[in-house]
């Protein structure tokens, strides 16, 4: 069973001659342990797809299951439920209360997911160690630079251990070299077993990924796998 099943999606914004069409008839499966990159030019539905997989918005006709769970008719609260326990979300600017530490913030979806306090702070610190920070627990926001602030982001999506991690943009606002480390944990993650799809409108960044899913005028204009990179051992001469 995929996690992730779109039939026959539209989603229509407005009404009469303001109506706009984000996305039309679209049909998409993503297996669980994919790592998929959904790309498109600005107004191509891209986004829009993200929102609905991510339930942050509801389709206005189609079907949309996650995990075998048909979500396009649950109540808000059940939507709310189904983020907090199967999603996590990387967003391109970082979000993190600049009034907490590192832990602090990574510690916040746990709250919300009843998890016991006593396992909060233990839990918060593994995922930190994780993305590599474990040596930053204590530092706020202001502490951190660009980088560090989005693994702290990554530690706060992965710590109620969701079955898929959305990533919007996640290294929109970094210098290249932060974007590999960043694109490093993605990896590592999902060599780890968790489902992995990210909108990028940077082709060099959808490479990374396994599956590139194209969106234009609202539509699935291509969806194929990415071809192998070559490695050139390093002793080669």
């Amino acid at each position: 069973m995929p996690l992730i099943k779109l039939q026959h999606i539209s989603k229509t914004y407005g009404v009469g001659d303001l109506e706009v069409h984000a996305l039309q008839d679209v049909s998409l499966s993503i297996d669980a342990g994919e790592y998929c990159a959904i790309v498109g030019s600005s107004g191509s539905g891209k986004s829009t797809a993200m929102n609905l997989i991510g339930c942050l918005d509801r389709p206005s006709q189609g079907h949309y299951r996650i995990d075998g769970i048909p979500v396009d008719t649950l109540e808000a609260d059940a939507l709310a439920d189904i983020r907090n326990r199967k999603i996590g979300f990387v967003f391109q600017q970082f979000y993190l209360l600049p009034q907490l530490t590192a832990v602090e913030n990574v510690m916040l979806p746990m709250v919300y997911a009843n998890v016991p306090l006593p396992q909060r702070r233990s839990r918060a610190i593994k995922a930190l160690q994780k993305v590599g920070l474990g040596n930053r627990l204590e530092n706020r926001p202001n502490q951190l630079s660009g980088g560090q602030q989005q693994r702290v982001a990554i530690a706060r999506a992965i710590v109620n251990r969701p079955k898929l991690l959305l990533a919007d943009e996640p290294t929109g606002a970094l210098d290249s070299q932060t974007s590999r480390s960043i694109l490093e944990i993605f990896k590592n993650l999902n060599r780890d077993g968790m489902t992995l799809v990210m909108v990028t409108h940077d082709e060099a960044v959808a490479q990374q990924c396994d599956r590139v899913i194209t969106f234009r005028d609202g539509e699935v204009l291509s969806d194929r796998p990415t071809a192998p990179v070559a490695i050139t051992p390093v002793n080669q001469r």
